[in-house]
C-alpha cells in the first residue's frame, strides 16, 4: 500500500467516483484480524458487526485464508457449463446437513431469493403470489424488492411486479387470510433483521407450514442473515423443526466471499431444467471452498456450540444494561444475531461507539444491531458492552 496515500485520499476519492447511494462513515480499514479491524490511520477497533455478518469466522481465520490461497493458486473460474470438486463438495455438505435434496448457487442474498421466487412460481403450476411481511428484507433487485414488506424502499422503482401479498409479521392468522389458490409461497425471515431483529412467537413458523400445507402452497425460509449459525444452530428455523420447501443462505455462508445458496427440494429443483435460470459467477470455485472452510469449522471446529454458549452470555449483559436504564426498551435476538431497541435514535449512539472504537449499527431508527464474528470470545463481548455502555451515555 502506497504510504502517501491517506485515509482522507480514501475517502474523497470514493465519494468522488462512486455512485452516492452509501452513507459511509468516515473510516478506510485497511486490515482485519480476529475480532478486530484497523484503519489507515492504525487506530483499532472491536468487529462486532462483521461487515453486516459476513465475516462469520472473524478476519483473517486460518482455515479460511488457506482455503482460498490453495484453491486461487489452481483454478478461479470454470463456468457452469462444466464440474469442479468444491463445489460438488458445498452442495453435498449443505444436503446432508439440512432438509434439501438439491442446492442452487449464485453470488448474495437478493441473487437467492430471486431464484426461490422464480422456483416456487415455476414448480406452482400456475399459482404465481408471493405472500411475505411487512418491515421484512428480501433483497434490493426488482423481484427482492417487491418482496420486500417496506414500501418506503419502492419509492422511485415502480410500478413493482404483481403477485406480491404483505401481512403483519407474527401474524398467523393474517397469513390465513391471504393465503389461497393463486398462492405459490409464503416467504417468512425466522428473525427479522433490517427492522430490528424482531423474534417472532413460539410456534409462529410452524403455523405457517401447516397453512402452506393446507392451501397447497411452499413455504419459503429467508435465512440469509439468520443462518450459517448466526442464531446458534446452522439454520434458525431448525429451533421450530419445521421443513420448508426453499431455504436461502448468504452473508456468512463463504466467510466474507460473495455467495448465495438456495437449498430446495426435490420436488422443486426439479422444475428448474436447463435454460429456467443460471449465475455465471455462482458456485465459484474460491468462494465454494471457502464456504467448505466455514462449515467444517461450524461443525467440526466446534463454532456452532460456541456461538451457542456466548450467544447466551452476549444476551445476559444486553439484559443487564435494559434493567440498569430508562432509555432502553427491550434487548432481543438469539445467537449472536442481537438488538438494544432504545427510546431514542440509534445513529448517534453508533457514532459514538465507533469514535470509542466499536463497530455496531443501527437500523430500524432507534434499535443498535450486533452481529458480532461467531468466533468472538466471552472477554471480548465484555469489552464491547463496556464500550457500548460508554457510548449510550
Amino acid at each position: 500500500m502506497d504510504p502517501d496515500v491517506t485515509a482522507r485520499d480514501t475517502i474523497e476519492a470514493t465519494d468522488r467516483y462512486t455512485v452516492p447511494n452509501y452513507a459511509r462513515f468516515p473510516v478506510a480499514f485497511v486490515r482485519g484480524d480476529g475480532r478486530r479491524l484497523w484503519d489507515e490511520d492504525g487506530r483499532v477497533y472491536l468487529d462486532m458487526l462483521s461487515g453486516l455478518g459476513v465475516s462469520s469466522l472473524g478476519h483473517g481465520h486460518p482455515m479460511l485464508v488457506a482455503a482460498v490461497r490453495e484453491q486461487a493458486g489452481v483454478l478461479l473460474h470454470t463456468s457452469n457449463l462444466y464440474y469442479h470438486r468444491p463445489g460438488a463438495m458445498l452442495a453435498k455438505q449443505l444436503v446432508e446437513r439440512t432438509f434439501a435434496d438439491r442446492v442452487f448457487f449464485c453470488n448474495s442474498g437478493t441473487e437467492a431469493n430471486e431464484a426461490a421466487i422464480k422456483m416456487a412460481r415455476r414448480s406452482g403450476q400456475g399459482r404465481y403470489e408471493i405472500v411475505s411481511a411487512f418491515k421484512s428484507f428480501h433483497g434490493r433487485t426488482i423481484g427482492a424488492l417487491a418482496a420486500t414488506g417496506q414500501p418506503e424502499l419502492h419509492e422511485g422503482f415502480g410500478p413493482m411486479p404483481d403477485g406480491f401479498v404483505h401481512v403483519p409479521y407474527d401474524d398467523v392468522q393474517a397469513v390465513e387470510r391471504v393465503i389461497g389458490p393463486r398462492t405459490a409461497a409464503v416467504l417468512v425471515e425466522p428473525i427479522l433483521g433490517e427492522s430490528g431483529v424482531v423474534v417472532p412467537s413460539e410456534g409462529y413458523l410452524k403455523a405457517v407450514r401447516a397453512l402452506c400445507d393446507r392451501a397447497g402452497a411452499l413455504m419459503i425460509v429467508d435465512e440469509v442473515q439468520t443462518g450459517t449459525g448466526r442464531c446458534g444452530r446452522f439454520l434458525a428455523h431448525e429451533y421450530e423443526e419445521v421443513r420448508p420447501d426453499i431455504c436461502t443462505l448468504a452473508k456468512g455462508l463463504a466467510g466474507g466471499l460473495p455467495i448465495g445458496a438456495v437449498l430446495a427440494t426435490e420436488r422443486v429443483a426439479q422444475s428448474m431444467v436447463p435454460g429456467t435460470h443460471g449465475s455465471t459467477f455462482g458456485a465459484n470455485p474460491v468462494v465454494c471452498s471457502a464456504a467448505l472452510a466455514v462449515v467444517d469449522a461450524l461443525f467440526e471446529g466446534g463454532v456452532l456450540e460456541h456461538c451457542r454458549t456466548v450467544g447466551d452470555h452476549l444476551g445476559r449483559r444486553l439484559a443487564d444494561i435494559a434493567a440498569q436504564r430508562d432509555d432502553v426498551v427491550e434487548c432481543r435476538g438469539r445467537g449472536l444475531m442481537r438488538a438494544v431497541e432504545l427510546s431514542r435514535p440509534a445513529k448517534p449512539v453508533v457514532e459514538r461507539a465507533l469514535e470509542l472504537g466499536l463497530i455496531v449499527n443501527a437500523t430500524a431508527g432507534t434499535v443498535v444491531r450486533m452481529l458480532p464474528p461467531l468466533t468472538i470470545t466471552r472477554e471480548e463481548i465484555d469489552e464491547g458492552i463496556e464500550l457500548l455502555e460508554r457510548a449510550l451515555g
